[in-house]
């Protein structure tokens, strides 16, 4: 069995935001040299989210709005957590969101469904962050 280990280091500069890393992902698919396995990509930090879906603006923005209506930045006097933090929100966004995803290996290539993309989401940015990605199989 071959396997390969790598972090991507992602930094927003903003407090919100999406980045496609599907192409990150793909090159270490490649260099991996699995044909068969899978792919788990990991947001290593509790207020960060790694997620699939679509990658089209729209649907972006629709997603910050809603995440923003369920668990909203201000005022931050409204969480028990933020004695001393303003981030309790990016906690509960990322919790919504998703820590992790799994990709099937198939014939060296990532196997995805129609329109399918791996983001990672940020939700208390402004420093660098990292996202294991583990690759494993034959």
């Amino acid at each position: 069995m071959k396997s390969l280990t790598e972090y991507l280091w992602m930094h927003v500069p903003s407090r919100v935001g999406f980045v496609n890393i599907t192409p990150q992902v793909e090159a270490l698919v490649a260099k991996s040299g699995v044909k068969e396995g899978l792919c788990l990509v990991n947001a290593m930090h509790i207020t960060a989210s790694v997620f699939i879906n679509d990658d089209e603006s729209g649907l972006h923005q629709d997603m910050q709005r809603w995440l923003e209506k369920l668990a909203p930045h201000e005022p931050t006097s409204q969480y028990a957590h933020n004695d001393g933090e303003d981030n309790a929100d990016a906690h509960l966004k990322r919790s919504i969101m998703g820590r992790e995803v799994v990709v099937a290996i198939t014939n060296g290539r990532l196997d995805f469904g129609p329109w399918e993309q791996i983001f990672y989401g940020e939700f208390d940015g402004r420093r660098r962050k990292r996202v294991l990605v583990k690759i494993i199989g034959e």
